[in-house]
C-alpha cells in the first residue's frame, strides 16, 4: 500500500526555468534488447531568472546512466546527484554543454510512454512527460530547443528511420546497420519529439501551399495496411487547404509524415512534422471501417495537422495551460468537420457527447476548470473538460466576436506568439486587443469548474406588446470551490410566432429590429431582456446552436416542443426539442416502472417521430439523429439518482412502442435506402453517410419486432453489403436480438473473416460487450480468453472493458456488484502494465454517489480495495483518492 501521498503540483507555484536549452543533439543506437541514447545539450542560464548559477536539475526516469560530461570534463559520481527522477549537476559558467549517455529498454516498456516497441516497430510518445524516460532533460513545455536527431538500427529489420523535421543525411554503417539524421529548424519542447524505426511501407503524395511551395506527404504503415491509407491522405490534403483558407496558416517544413501504430494510449500525437497515430485513427477502407470511423479519421488527421500552429509553433507554457492548444484545436477541427459534412449534424453529435460525458465529469470527483489549478498526475488531465469544454469556451469567444473578429484575434495570436510557450491569458488577450473588447469576466470560464445552470422564465404584456425573458444563472459547488461568480453566457435565440415563423427582434431601447436570431450576453446572476413590438405571445427558441455549455431550464410543454421540432429554423434546436420531449416521456416511463405501474408511452412522441420519418425534405442524417432516443448514460446523468434498471426498462419499452407503431414508415425508409446501398459503390461522403445512418437506425428499430422479414433483411445486409457500416449494424442488431442461432452463426462468420485484422476484431469485441441482454459480464469474461484480446493493447482494453463498463450500464451495474469487482480487478492489473489506461478505465466507479445506497457501498468498497492493493501509480492514486474524498 502507498505510504505517502504523491506531490500535488500547483499553478500558483509556476516559475520560469533556471536554464534554457538552445540546441539538442541526440543519437539513438537501437537494439532488440536495449537502446543507447547519447544526448548533447547546448545550454545557458535563463537571463529572466537573474544572476547566479543554481543547480541544474534534469528530469529522468527509468534510465541507466552510463556517463555524463559538462563541457570537456567527464564527471564522476561525486560530481553529481542521481535519484529515481532527477540528475542534478552544478554548472560553472552561464553557457555550457551537457553530454549524457544512457541505456533504456523500449522492448519492455508496457506503459507506452517515452520510447517503446509496438510489435516490431520502435516509436515514441512524449506528451506529457514521456521524454524524461528517453534521456535526462528539462522535460517541460516552456523549454524549447532546436533538435538534431541521428537514429541507427539494423537495416533489414528497421529499413525506415524517422524523426522530426527534414532529413539531412543517411547511410550504411558496419555490421548490417544503417543511420539517418533529421534536423528540425523550429524551436520545440521535448514533448513534441518523435522517433520511429521499423519495416514500414509508405503512401506518398504532395501538397502545394498557398505560397507555391511543394510539400511531400507520407503515411507510413505496416505492409498489410498499405491499402487502408487513402482516406487519411485525402483528409490531410483537405485539412491543409482548409487551414490556409480559414486561418491563413501554411505548413512550414518540406515534409509532413504520419505513422500508424497499433499500441498507443491516445488517438494521435502532433509531433512536429512526424505525427504518430493510433492505427484506428488512420486506417480506413469501406470493408473494414465504419462511416463513423471514416469521419473520425478525417477529424483526427485534421486535428493533429492543425496543431502545427495551435500547439507547435505556439505551444503552452505549462501543463495547466493544456487547453490553450487542445481546446483551440478541437474547435478548429470541429469547424473543419462541419464544413466537410453536415454542420448541424456535427453540432448535434458534439453536444450529445458533451452533455453525456463532460457534464458528468463536471459533476464528479475529478471536476476541474478548463485551466486546472492543481494536479498530481498530468496524464489525468487529458480530459473532456480540457478538450471538449475548452473547445466550447473558444466557440463562445467566436460567437461573441463574430467570425471576422475571431479571425483577427487568431491572426494576432499567431503573429504575436510564434515560437513561444504561452498561456490561456495570452490567447484571450490577443482576442481582446484585436477587437477592442474586455473579456475579463469571460475568463471565469477558464478558472471556474462545473456546468452552469441557466433557468429561464417568460412574461408577456399584451397591452404593451412586450415579451420579457428572465435569466437566472448558478453553478453548483465542485471539489475545488463552492461559491462561483457569474459567467458570461452567450445565449443565441429567436422568437417563433403561432405559424412557426421567426419574429424580428428589437430589444427595449433599440430603434429597429436587429434580425430574427441574435445573441444575448447574460453576465449577471439575474438579468432580464425585454423585446418590443411583439403582437402575440411567442415561443422562445433558446440557446440556438448550443451557444454555451450550460444546462438550460425552461418550462416547455410537450406540445410546444413538438412545434419547435417541426418549425424551428435552427436545426440544432429542432433536434434538441425532440430530445427534450423524449426525455420527458422516458422519465415518465421510468417513474411508472419504479412505482410498479403499467408503462404507457405518451403518443405525442410517436406522432413526432412519425412526422420526422415522413419528412423527405430533411437531411437523412438529421432524420437519423432525431429518431435516436437519448442514451441511457444521458438519462442517468439527468437523474438525481440513477436507477439503471428502470432507465433501461423504460428506454427499451419506448423503442419497442416506436417500432410497433411506426413499423410501416420505418420499413419503407429502410427498404428504399438499402436498395440504393445495394446498387451504389461505397463512397465516404456526407450524403452516403446520411443514407446509411437512416437505414441503420431504422433497422435497429425494426428488429425489435422480431418479424421474419426483418430477420431476412438483416441477414441479407450482413452477407451482401460491401462495407463495414452496414455489416457491423446488422451484426449488432442480431447480437441484441433473440435469434440465437443466427446470432452465433454471424459472430463466428465475422470473426473468421476478420481474424487477421486487429481493428475490426476490436469492433467485434465492442458489439458483444455492449449487448444489454442478460449475462453481459460472463460474455466479456469469455471474450478476454479470445486469442485476439490482450490487456497490453489499449485499443483492446477500450473495445472490450471500456465498452462494457461505460456503455452497458444495466449489466455493469448488476445489483450483486459483480461488474464493479470485475473492473476493480482489471484496474489493479492494468496499474502495473499501463497506468494511463488503468486510470482512464476508473471513470465508471468514480460516479458512485450517483446510485442507490446499496450500489454506492459496493462501488466505494471496490475503490477502497484498489487503494489498498499495493503500490499504485500516481495516475491511479489521484483518481481513486479524489473519488473517495
Amino acid at each position: 500500500m502507498r505510504t505517502e501521498q504523491p506531490k500535488m503540483i500547483y499553478l500558483k507555484d509556476y516559475q520560469a526555468p533556471e536554464y534554457l536549452i538552445d540546441e539538442t543533439h541526440l543519437t539513438f543506437e537501437l537494439h532488440d534488447d536495449h537502446t543507447l541514447v547519447h544526448a548533447q545539450l547546448v545550454m545557458r542560464r535563463n537571463p529572466a531568472r537573474g544572476a547566479g548559477l543554481p543547480p541544474l536539475v534534469l528530469d529522468g526516469q527509468q534510465l541507466e546512466l552510463l556517463s555524463v560530461s559538462v563541457g570537456d570534463s567527464e564527471l564522476s559520481p561525486a560530481d553529481y546527484q542521481l535519484d529515481d527522477s532527477h540528475l542534478t549537476l552544478h554548472p560553472k559558467a552561464d553557457a555550457f554543454t551537457v553530454d549524457t549517455s544512457v541505456r533504456i529498454h523500449p522492448e519492455t516498456n508496457t506503459a507506452l510512454e517515452g520510447l517503446y516497441k509496438s510489435g516490431k516497430m520502435f516509436c515514441t510518445q512524449c506528451e506529457a512527460e514521456g521524454f524524461r524516460k528517453i534521456t535526462y532533460y528539462l522535460d517541460r513545455p516552456d523549454v524549447m530547443s532546436k533538435f538534431t536527431t541521428t537514429v541507427s538500427a539494423e537495416q533489414h529489420s528497421y529499413p525506415i528511420l524517422l524523426s522530426n523535421g527534414n532529413p539531412i543525411a543517411s547511410g550504411p554503417s558496419e555490421d548490417g546497420r544503417h543511420w539517418a539524421t533529421w534536423e528540425d529548424p523550429f524551436m520545440k519542447p521535448a514533448y513534441l519529439f518523435a522517433l520511429v524505426a521499423g519495416d514500414l511501407w509508405c503512401v506518398e503524395d504532395t501538397f502545394t501551399t498557398m505560397s507555391a511551395r511543394e510539400v511531400a506527404l507520407r503515411i507510413y504503415v505496416e505492409p498489410e495496411n498499405i491499402d487502408k491509407c487513402q482516406h487519411a491522405m485525402t483528409s490531410l490534403k483537405k485539412s491543409m487547404r482548409w487551414d490556409e483558407e480559414t486561418y491563413g496558416r501554411e505548413y512550414d517544413l518540406d515534409i509532413f509524415m504520419i505513422v500508424a501504430v497499433n499500441d498507443f494510449n491516445m488517438g494521435a500525437m502532433e509531433n512536429k512534422g512526424l505525427n504518430i497515430f493510433n492505427s484506428s485513427a488512420v486506417l480506413a477502407r469501406a470493408e473494414t471501417a465504419t462511416d463513423a470511423a471514416h469521419q473520425r479519421v478525417e477529424a483526427i488527421v485534421a486535428h493533429e495537422y492543425f496543431h502545427n500552429w495551435s500547439g507547435n509553433r505556439v505551444t503552452c507554457r505549462d501543463w495547466f495551460q493544456l487547453s490553450l492548444k487542445e481546446g483551440f484545436t478541437v474547435f478548429r477541427d470541429a469547424g473543419f468537420s462541419s464544413d466537410m459534412n453536415s454542420a448541424t449534424v456535427k453540432r448535434i453529435q458534439d453536444v450529445a457527447y458533451l452533455r453525456t460525458h463532460q457534464f458528468a465529469e463536471d459533476a464528479g470527483p475529478m471536476a476541474h476548470p478548463v485551466r486546472p489549478d492543481s494536479f498530481i498526475e498530468i496524464s489525468n488531465f487529458y480530459t473532456l473538460t480540457v478538450y471538449e469544454k475548452g473547445s466550447e469556451v473558444v466557440g463562445m469567444i467566436h460567437t461573441l466576436l463574430g467570425a471576422e473578429g475571431f479571425r483577427k484575434g487568431s491572426d494576432l495570436y499567431f503573429e504575436r506568439h510564434d515560437g513561444q510557450a504561452v498561456t490561456c491569458d495570452d490567447f484571450v488577450k490577443a482576442m481582446e486587443d484585436a477587437n477592442g473588447v474586455d473579456l475579463t469576466q469571460f475568463k471565469r470560464w477558464y478558472s471556474q469548474a462545473g456546468t452552469p445552470r441557466l433557468q429561464v422564465s417568460e412574461s408577456y404584456d399584451a397591452a404593451a406588446k412586450t415579451y420579457s425573458l428572465h435569466f437566472h444563472q448558478t453553478c453548483p459547488a465542485t471539489p475545488d470551490k463552492a461559491e462561483k461568480l457569474p459567467f458570461v453566457i452567450p445565449v443565441a435565440l429567436g422568437l417563433i410566432d403561432a405559424h412557426g415563423n421567426d419574429l424580428p427582434l428589437r430589444l427595449q431601447g433599440e430603434p429597429q429590429p436587429q434580425g430574427s436570431s441574435r445573441v444575448l450576453s447574460v453576465t449577471e446572476e439575474d438579468q432580464t431582456f425585454v423585446f418590443e413590438g411583439i403582437e402575440a405571445k411567442p415561443l422562445p427558441s433558446l440557446l440556438r446552436g448550443f451557444s454555451a455549455p450550460v444546462k438550460l431550464s425552461f418550462d416547455y410543454s410537450r406540445d410546444q416542443l413538438m412545434v419547435l421540432m417541426q418549425h424551428d429554423s435552427d436545426g440544432f434546436n429542432r433536434w434538441d426539442a425532440g430530445q427534450r420531449l423524449a426525455v420527458q416521456c422516458l422519465q415518465e416511463l421510468t417513474a411508472q416502472y419504479m412505482e410498479n405501474q403499467p408503462m404507457v408511452l405518451d403518443p405525442r412522441l410517436i406522432t413526432a417521430f412519425g412526422t420526422v420519418l415522413a419528412n423527405h425534405s430533411l437531411d437523412q442524417a438529421m432524420v437519423a439523429e432525431m429518431l435516436s432516443l437519448p442514451s441511457e448514460a444521458y438519462l442517468a446523468e439527468l437523474s438525481d439518482r440513477a436507477e439503471v434498471d428502470a432507465i433501461h426498462a423504460a428506454r427499451e419499452f419506448a423503442r419497442g412502442q416506436i417500432a410497433e407503431h411506426l413499423y410501416g414508415a420505418l420499413w419503407q425508409r429502410y427498404q428504399a435506402n438499402r436498395a440504393i446501398s445495394r446498387d451504389t459503390a461505397y463512397v465516404p461522403e456526407a450524403e452516403h453517410f446520411a443514407r446509411r445512418a437512416l437505414q441503420n437506425i431504422a433497422l435497429s428499430y425494426l428488429m425489435l419486432t422480431a418479424k421474419p422479414e426483418v430477420l431476412e433483411a438483416t441477414l441479407e445486409q450482413f452477407d451482401a453489403c460491401d462495407n463495414m457500416t452496414e455489416r457491423l449494424t446488422a451484426l449488432a442488431v442480431l447480437v441484441n436480438s433473440q435469434f440465437d442461432a443466427e446470432k452465433a452463426k454471424a459472430l463466428a462468420s465475422f470473426a473468421e473473416h476478420f481474424k487477421d485484422n486487429p481493428l475490426v476484431m476490436d469492433q467485434w469485441f465492442s458489439v458483444q460487450a455492449g449487448s444489454t441482454l442478460p449475462g453481459g459480464l460472463k460474455r466479456v469474461q469469455a471474450l478476454m480468453e479470445h486469442p485476439a484480446f490482450t490487456l497490453k493493447n489499449p485499443n483492446k482494453v477500450r473495445a472490450l472493458i471500456g465498452a462494457f463498463a461505460q456503455q452497458n450500464l444495466v449489466n455493469f451495474h448488476a445489483v450483486d456488484g459483480s461488474g464493479y469487482r470485475f473492473l476493480a480487478d482489471l484496474i489493479i492489473q492494468l496499474n502495473a502494465l499501463n497506468p494511463q489506461i488503468a486510470a482512464r478505465q476508473l471513470s465508471p466507479l468514480t460516479r458512485w454517489r450517483k446510485y442507490d445506497p446499496h450500489r454506492q457501498a459496493l462501488m466505494r468498497g471496490e475503490l477502497e480495495r484498489i487503494l489498498a492493493s499495493g503500490e499504485l501509480s500516481s495516475d491511479v492514486y489521484e483518481v481513486v483518492s479524489k473519488s473517495l474524498a
